[in-house]
């Protein structure tokens, strides 16, 4: 079987680059990145060409025999432009495009992916061009592709139900958990590096609307000022701290602006540029982890923290319990009380902060990678597959 893949968004970063020169590869980036490493490990029965903006990363697989790269010239809509002529000229079994957005008119089944819809639940978040594209170009690719791939049962209820196409046609291939190269600094070294020294609460992600990030900034403020007498000792309301660890993605002078709004602005520190190398510094030493998020494809930073042995706190809403089964803590996103009373609850009660840690190091074992990308290479498999 010859297998095409669009493989964009695994090489053009969307915020830059790091110290070594390779892209900060987050969301639907990281995503496909790690699909193409897990396919090239798993595969090598089928043939690759993968079509790219520019030359391989050099994290990349290098080219083997049923492994290659295509470079088109990079110009502004590319897989319309670039990717689409191109694949015209080329006989695929099928055509793989991991993101929203297929090429046009393809002359073979095609597999789109999404990871979720939330410009369907809250479109006032997205800038009015994406949203457009989304939409427009978006659901031409929903309806030309022959298989939709997803990455939680709750994005496949919300496809289904939003562009109305059966059940069959969408496979869920949940996430794996990427592994960090190794830092040379000590995680004493590395804390150090950006002033932490207190215990601490630990959030992850970009910064934008949908993360409820200023919700989370209001129920710290009540932590640690309550109006009415604390659970928490007098040593741990004294200290904490609540570290949000993330890039400035759209919409963020609200979240930026939050700490003082609520009086904590000595209490708050935004770190935009931790590596992958450093992350696990801040699971490993934070009291816990909190993801308040309105709406989640999938949340792998729950999984993340839970493989560092940090509690989770998390939204009850999409995708999340799902992410975190029986291993994290729920709260409802919309109720700063509630995710107040959780953070309090879990950070006064060692035993059930240690029971969680226990049950997240199981439930990080049912996700991997290679799972995924099996997942992947199947449903591949069966859109190439003649129709019936």
């Amino acid at each position: 079987m010859k297998i095409g893949i669009n493989g964009y968004e695994g090489v053009i970063p969307r915020f830059g680059y790091d110290l070594n020169g390779l892209p900060n590869r987050v969301g639907s980036s990281e995503v496909a990145f790690e699909w193409l490493i897990e396919l090239n490990k798993i595969d090598k029965q089928n043939e690759y060409v993968i079509f790219l903006p520019v030359e391989p990363t050099s994290d990349l697989p290098r080219e083997r025999e049923g492994w290659r790269y295509e470079i088109l010239p990079n110009k502004p809509l590319w897989t319309i432009f670039a990717l689409s002529p191109a694949i015209r000229k080329q006989e695929f079994d099928v055509f793989f495009s991991p993101t929203h957005y297929g090429p046009l008119f393809a002359p073979c089944p095609q597999v789109i992916s999404i990871l979720d819809i939330s410009y369907k639940h809250f479109p006032k978040l997205f800038k009015k061009k994406d949203l457009l594209q989304l939409n427009l170009w978006g659901g031409y690719s929903v309806r030309s592709a022959r298989k939709i791939i997803t990455i939680s049962r709750s994005s496949k209820d919300d496809i289904i139900k939003e562009y109305h196409v059966p059940a069959a046609r969408v496979h869920v291939a949940y996430l794996g958990i990427k592994e960090a190269n190794k830092s040379k600094m000590s995680k004493k070294e590395i804390l150090e590096k950006y002033s932490i020294e207190k215990t601490f609460i630990l959030f992850v992600g970009t910064l934008q609307p949908r993360k409820n990030i200023v919700r989370l900034v209001e129920a710290f403020s009540a932590v640690i000022h309550p109006r009415g007498e604390s659970v928490l000792t007098s040593g741990v309301g004294e200290d904490l701290k609540l570290v949000i660890v993330g890039r400035r993605g759209w919409q963020y002078e609200e979240i930026l602006e939050a700490p003082r709004r609520y009086g904590v602005e000595d209490r708050v520190r935004f770190l935009e540029n931790v590596t992958d190398e450093e992350l696990p510094a801040f699971y490993e030493s934070a009291e816990l982890f909190v993801l308040p998020s309105l709406y989640e494809g999938f949340g792998l930073p729950i999984l993340e923290a839970m493989k560092y042995g940090c509690p989770v706190l998390t939204s009850n809403v999409s995708s999340l319990p799902e992410a975190g089964g029986d291993a994290a803590i729920y709260f409802n996103p919309e109720d700063v009380s509630d995710i107040a009373e959780k953070i309090e609850k879990v950070l006064s009660d060692k035993k059930l902060r240690d029971d969680m840690i226990k049950k997240g190091h199981e439930q990080v074992k049912k996700f991997s990678w290679e799972k995924s990308a099996r997942q992947v290479l199947h449903t591949l498999e069966e859109a190439a597959k003649p129709v019936s």
